[in-house]
This record gives structure tokens, C-alpha cells and sequence, in this order.
């Protein structure tokens, strides 16, 4: 294979991942597009309830997110199949030249850039493929932007990288400029749990792709049989910890890192966090950034937030 610089900082994320302590792999390995799949019937399962909320919130809210920012350039973090951002667009439709959706799955992004295109004729769809914590570099378009961060896929960051992306990102984002991010809110233990530990399986098929992918990319020897799904809440870190546990001994080989991975009984393959919020906390982490939080939108259950913001002056 081909090592471009991209796969190449992706080799050394994901060694120094597997290296750490507990061992992690990567989640940009789920979204191959096996994985992309996957997530979109996640989605649509009775117990995962995040994107039905955000969708409530956004279908109530985007008229004034329209008002209050005139955007003619819309970017889009994390875009995946991109539904909710459909409320945006629509609301959008008097001011919005362009639409610029980020995403680390090329054919995801190419499927839903074809569809959004087809749907809105009227606006430039310019997709990015890329990692949205290193390549979202100098934002594209005209202002007024809007960067759309949504599915609060920013649960996915520990605290500290929440802190160097939220501020990096303000530094991108002009006088003019603004974000709206959707964030799950802390709740019912058994509700987290049974969002991601649904019994049809589909999530526990989701969280096994990253096995598959990095079998097939790295040359690895995840056996699927050895390890038992495991999703946890950590009530100190209030996030759910989305992983696999070892059901037997044994090592694993990552061929293309030089690595030799042992795993005892029990010992736990973290794929991915996914961080609740709580109003206060998170405010604060976005005025840290640089950022200030204009308004706070949640749904009629406040299982969900929707948040817009403004850089600081």
C-alpha cells in the first residue's frame, strides 16, 4: 500500500493508540464504508434516540439559526450521511451559496455530497475528505459561515482533545462566522446503555468492523471469537466506553506497526468514547475556547441539545 501523509499519521495515531494504557483503536477505523453503513442503521433503531432528537430540535430551531447567522457558506464536521443538516439547508435556501461537508469516509461523502447536490441544485456541494480534528485548516467559503458540527460527534473527543479542536476552531471562525453543535445530555444509566448495546446487534456489528478494517489494512490478527463485546458507562467521566474484552489470552499481531499485542483474559480493546454533557460544564468548556454559547435548544424530553455560538470578540 501506498503511504500517503495521511495514512501515515493515521499508522502512528493508531500504534501510539494500541500502545497506551487501556489499549485503544482508533474510531476513524469503523467508517469504512461497511462501517458508514452500519451507523446509518444505527440510527435508525428505536433505542437510539440521538438523531430523532436533534432532528426535533433543528426542525423547530433552524428558521432562527438561519435568521440570526445569514450564512452563505455552510461546512459541515463529521458529515456522514448528513440528515439532520437537511433542516439547515432548507432554512437556509434565501442566503447559502455553498455547502462543505467533511468526512473521513470517501464514499459516505461522495454518496451524500451526490444526494445533497441532486436535492439542492442551487448550491455549490464541495466535500472534503479528511480527518475533521487535523484538515479542517482554513475553512472554505464566503461569509458568513456556518460550521455545522452535529450527532454530537464531539463526544467522541476526550476533554483534552475537545479543548485544542474547540479553540482551534474558533481561531478559524470569523467576527461573522458562528457553530452550531448537537451534544447528547447525561441521563438514565439503562437508556445510555441500551443505545448502544441494542439487541438486534447491529451495534456490537459496528464496533467489530474496526476488527475487520484493521485486519485488512494493517495486517493485523483481531479474531472476532476471542474478543466479547463490552460497552461500559463510566459514571466519573459520565461517557459511555464503547469497546471489546478479551474472552481468552492470547496476541495479536499488527504486521504493518511492528507490533506484537498481548491480551490477558478480561482486558479491554477501548474503539471509542462518547462523552454526555451537562449545560453548565459544557458552556464553560466552549468560553475557554473562545467561544461563546448565544443559545442553548434542547428537546422536549432534554434528552438533546443543539448549541450556537459565536467567537469570542
Amino acid at each position: 500500500m501506498l503511504e500517503t501523509a495521511a495514512t501515515h499519521w493515521l499508522y502512528e495515531a493508531t500504534r501510539r493508540s494500541l500502545q497506551a494504557v487501556p489499549k485503544e483503536l482508533p474510531a476513524v477505523w469503523l467508517y469504512d464504508a461497511r462501517g458508514s453503513r452500519l451507523y446509518d442503521e444505527i440510527t435508525r433503531l428505536p433505542d437510539y434516540y440521538l438523531p430523532r432528537r436533534e432532528a426535533e430540535i433543528l426542525r423547530a430551531r433552524s428558521s432562527l439559526i438561519s435568521e440570526r447567522t445569514k450564512a452563505r457558506t455552510l461546512v459541515e464536521l463529521g458529515s456522514g450521511s448528513a440528515p439532520n443538516t437537511r433542516f439547515l439547508l432548507d432554512a437556509l435556501s434565501e442566503t447559502l451559496e455553498r455547502y462543505v461537508p467533511f468526512d473521513v469516509s470517501e464514499q459516505a461523502l461522495h454518496d451524500s455530497a451526490g444526494a445533497i447536490a441532486a436535492a439542492y441544485p442551487a448550491i455549490s456541494v464541495e466535500p472534503v475528505v479528511g480527518d475533521f480534528e487535523r484538515d479542517f485548516g482554513t475553512m472554505p467559503g464566503d461569509g458568513p459561515r456556518l460550521v455545522a458540527f452535529l450527532g454530537s460527534t464531539i463526544g467522541n473527543l476526550y476533554p483534552a482533545q475537545r479543548a485544542a479542536f474547540l479553540s482551534a476552531l474558533a481561531l478559524e471562525l470569523g467576527d461573522d462566522d458562528a457553530l452550531v453543535l448537537g451534544v447528547d445530555l447525561v441521563k438514565d444509566v439503562g437508556r445510555l446503555e441500551a443505545a448502544y448495546d441494542d439487541r438486534s446487534g447491529v451495534t456490537e456489528a459496528f464496533v467489530r468492523n474496526a476488527l475487520r478494517a484493521a485486519n485488512r489494512e494493517l495486517d493485523a490478527t483481531f479474531e472476532q471469537e476471542r474478543f466479547g463485546y463490552d460497552p461500559l458507562w463510566d459514571p466519573v467521566n459520565e461517557w459511555v466506553d464503547v469497546g471489546l474484552r478479551a474472552r481468552e489470552s492470547h496476541v495479536v499481531s499488527v504486521r504493518r506497526l511492528g507490533l506484537q499485542l498481548d491480551f490477558p483474559v478480561g482486558e479491554r480493546l477501548r474503539v471509542e468514547i462518547s462523552a454526555k454533557f451537562r449545560r453548565e460544564a459544557f458552556e464553560l468548556e466552549l468560553k475557554r475556547a473562545g467561544l461563546s454559547p448565544e443559545s442553548w435548544w434542547t428537546d422536549a424530553a432534554g434528552d438533546f441539545a443543539v448549541v450556537l455560538a459565536h467567537p469570542l470578540s
